[in-house]
């Protein structure tokens, strides 16, 4: 089960929250990690995108559009080196 410090609704967001894992400028292990944990959840969730919303949203603030693109490439393409899921695959 995943620990979320807080629990926001979408509407009000308008950025991810603070992470106190990631005190410092550079944002790129933060991106990284909120990218992975939202395919964590959807492992966990057996595909579920509306459960793994929320993570999906908070990725795609801190990173950059080129980044989460290409990483959804890499997963549709079986070559990303993080967290592992295909749902076609686990059906």
């Amino acid at each position: 089960q995943l620990f979320w410090p807080q629990r926001h609704k979408m509407e009000q967001m308008r950025t991810t929250p603070m992470d106190v894992r990631f005190p410092t400028t550079n944002q790129a292990q933060h991106c990284w990690t909120r990218y992975n944990e939202h395919i964590l959840c959807l492992k966990q969730s057996g595909g579920d995108e509306d459960a793994c919303q929320e993570l999906r949203y908070f990725a795609q603030n801190v990173c950059p559009n080129s980044w989460v693109e290409r990483w959804d490439e890499e997963r549709e393409e079986g070559n990303f080196s993080g967290v592992q899921f295909n749902a076609d695959a686990e059906e």
